[in-house]
């Protein structure tokens, strides 16, 4: 714009005129000088710092390889070595596949979404966090049973999209190569195989709302969750280079894993071959075919090709998760008492019996903290108040009193 020869022609913000500036700009019904322009420019960059994040610049060279992954996840997670495995190779595959740059037309490598399969408390959650972290990538939690089918009163699946965007401070490049967990996914499984004039508006209806997403697709997402309005400025993502990963602990799959065995024949005319089951474990076993089963839809089952199961956590891994990883059950303790001046120790039978009762009570990893916390309980509401206590030593006497004289302890497991 040029320059005022008018003298009187002065500043809408600051009240200086065209002789004491070098520039001023005139407007529709006002003026800014070149010093107010400035001043306005960098408040707005200051202002805006921090919400629009550039995206990170993977390279095939930085992209960790599949056994580095695991042996990041051994730090974390306690045993799972077969998960462990699919997980590295899959995520390893996944941004291998988005880095790439020249793709040969006739050859378009697909997603990797995953299932993993596993009771609870067994880390399948862990794992996808643990993973995230890794890759520094955007990375959010869902829950596959506030869904509903569109139109319906609950969450739309669209929702999701609006977590991993919140996550990644709405920076559309950096959401688009994140990493979603859907927790509960076994939760959305079809109610009755037989057709019905009723909707199933949080199984079957969901599952095929997800389909779109997992495959890869184009979707417009409310910037601020909630439902869709027609007039609304949508968000649109795309869904192609996302990595899915699905959880669930699908309670009594086994059942239908043995009969698809032959497991549980009874009779002379038994197959032989049941006799090399490992039936401790039938989750070692789990193929789509046990997910159909189970009420998932063919057409979801297609989209995450990567199926896997977790081990039920025995005696040892349980003992370990109590007391070897960094922010450990027991260390978190120690840390507590720390803080109010107190040397907590623990007998080692004590570790023991917790892990006793996490078998029987079939809780897995969660329990050890409420089994805990029931032994604690007592010793963390008196000595905070007693200023001369320095030191507790928590004997298994100790344990077993405070637990079996709890409302938890005199349940009776079946």
């Amino acid at each position: 714009m040029a320059k005022k020869s008018n003298s009187s022609n002065h500043c809408s913000f600051c009240g200086r005129s065209e002789n004491e500036v070098t520039i001023l700009l005139s407007g529709i019904s006002g003026y800014i000088c070149d010093m107010c322009a400035e001043q306005a420019h960098e408040i707005i960059n200051e202002s805006c710092k921090g919400l629009k994040k550039q995206p990170t610049n993977f390279a095939i060279t930085n992209l960790p390889k599949p056994k580095q992954i695991k042996e990041f996840l051994d730090q974390y997670v306690i045993g799972q070595d077969m998960a462990k495995r699919f997980l590295s190779v899959s995520v390893y595959n996944h941004y291998k596949r988005i880095m790439q740059k020249n793709v040969k037309e006739d050859v378009e490598i697909e997603k990797s979404n995953i299932i993993l399969v596993g009771p609870t408390g067994t880390g399948k959650t862990l794992l996808a966090q643990t993973i995230a972290k890794m890759l520094q990538v955007p990375f959010t939690i869902v829950d596959a049973t506030v869904f509903t089918e569109a139109g319906y009163v609950g969450e739309d699946v669209e929702s999701i999209l609006t977590r991993l965007l919140q996550v990644a401070d709405y920076d559309v490049a950096a959401a688009e190569r994140g990493i979603v967990f859907i927790d509960e996914i076994d939760k959305i499984a079809r109610k009755n195989d037989n057709p019905s004039i009723t909707r199933d508006v949080s199984g079957e209806g969901v599952q095929q709302g997800l389909l779109k997403l997992l495959e890869g697709s184009v979707v417009n997402v409310p910037p601020q969750g909630g439902r869709k309005h027609p007039e609304q400025r949508m968000i649109a993502v795309n869904t192609k280079n996302i990595l899915f990963i699905c959880g669930g602990a699908f309670d009594g799959i086994e059942k239908k894993i043995a009969q698809r065995l032959n497991a549980h024949v009874v009779g002379y005319t038994a197959s032989n071959n049941s006799v090399q089951i490992d039936r401790t474990n039938l989750l070692k076993y789990i193929t789509p075919m046990d997910l159909k089963a189970y009420g998932l839809i063919p057409e979801l089952i297609g989209r995450l090709p990567i199926l896997t199961y977790l081990d039920p956590l025995d005696r040892n891994a349980l003992m370990r998760i109590l007391t070897e990883p960094k922010n450990s059950i027991v260390k978190q303790y120690e840390k507590l008492f720390e803080i109010d001046g107190i040397t907590l120790t623990f007998e080692k039978g004590v570790f023991e019996y917790v892990v006793d009762k996490a078998i029987e009570y079939k809780v897995g990893a969660r329990g050890l903290r409420s089994i805990m916390e029931v032994i604690m309980m007592d010793a963390m509401f008196m000595l905070p108040s007693e200023g001369n206590k320095k030191k507790l030593h928590i004997t298994t006497d100790y344990a077993k009193a405070h637990f079996e004289k709890s409302e938890f302890g005199k349940l009776k497991v079946a």
